[in-house]
């Protein structure tokens, strides 16, 4: 979830203390997403808070958080700051260099990054006008395909909001099918389940943050909360992990319209066990992707 800190109690500014999502809720025991009252752990879910920041001066940014989360390494110490939105050149170097798609591949497994896009986003990087943020870069760097219109459109990816109705509004897909936010969450586990690790890229939280837009904050997290519940009613309750996080704050405090130094959630929801193994010692977004690589042992070949 780009752009999702952990706030305070403040329901005038923090969407995220003021909305109310009942299968999150339902996870934690009640709690909020929220920086009050952590860690939490319950049967079912752990949070804990992730320092997005880093030991570097200045608000955290996309490209190094981003950088980060799927590198494993501390981009904004090795380039001297935070930088964002998109890679600059020293940062593009690090994630290229080695990152979590490239190595779950390198051991032999299947994973895949779940977005898919419209073809004005291919012909803005054919052009040169757009370029590829952090976790797409990461994913082409390991020779796996980012999802396409028509991998939408047969349900192999997901629109932005999951449910498809993004696409049709926003986009101009004036005949794309939507799918209610249950039936989305359903097809999620369905899909994400045939790979060994599949990532969504949540961004349009990270949008709303900026525009300090209240009425858009509320839509998204209700609807990713009903798309949650759905998840989780198709998701296995042994043998499977859903990682939430993020690459910086934002959105958790709309009296501003930049990001902020927040910490960021840390939540894992699935089998305790699983859960602990993952959690040992993560206390920055810098061991996201060790962790993972835990799970997935080099193959004997």
């Amino acid at each position: 979830m780009d752009g999702i800190g952990l706030g305070a109690n403040d329901p005038e500014n923090n969407p995220l203390a003021r909305v109310k999502m009942p299968n999150l809720s339902g996870l934690l025991g009640g709690k909020k997403l929220i920086l009050e009252g952590l860690p939490v752990e319950t049967e079912l879910a752990s949070l804990v808070a992730l320092d997005a920041n880093l030991g570097v001066s200045g608000l955290p940014q996309s490209a190094t958080g981003q950088g980060a989360l799927v590198t494993g390494k501390n981009i904004s110490a090795i380039v001297g700051e935070h930088y964002g939105p998109k890679p600059n050149p020293p940062v593009r170097e690090v994630i290229l260099a080695d990152n979590l798609f490239q190595q779950l591949t390198t051991r032999g497994y299947r994973s895949a990054l779940l977005n898919g896009y419209p073809p004005r986003f291919f012909e803005g990087i054919a052009s040169g006008k757009r370029l590829l943020s952090a976790i797409p870069l990461s994913v082409t760097s390991a020779d796996i395909a980012l999802k396409t219109e028509e991998d939408v459109h047969a349900g192999r990816a997901f629109s932005v909001d999951f449910t498809g109705k993004g696409w049709r509004d926003q986009l101009g897909y004036a005949n794309y099918p939507v799918k209610e936010p249950r039936e989305a969450g359903l097809h999620l586990a369905e899909v994400s389940l045939s790979y060994d690790l599949a990532f969504f890229e949540f961004w349009v939280s990270d949008y709303a943050g900026h525009h300090q837009d209240q009425e858009a904050a509320e839509f998204l997290l209700t609807n990713f909360d009903a798309v949650l519940g759905g998840l989780l009613e198709g998701w296995p309750k042994k043998d499977a992990l859903i990682i939430i996080t993020s690459d910086h704050g934002n959105m958790e405090d709309l009296s501003t319209r930049k990001h902020t130094l927040n910490p960021v959630p840390g939540l894992v929801i699935g089998d305790l066990e699983a859960r602990q193994k993952f959690m040992a010692g993560l206390s920055d977004i810098t061991h996201v992707t060790p962790n993972i690589l835990n799970f997935y042992p080099k193959k004997d070949h």
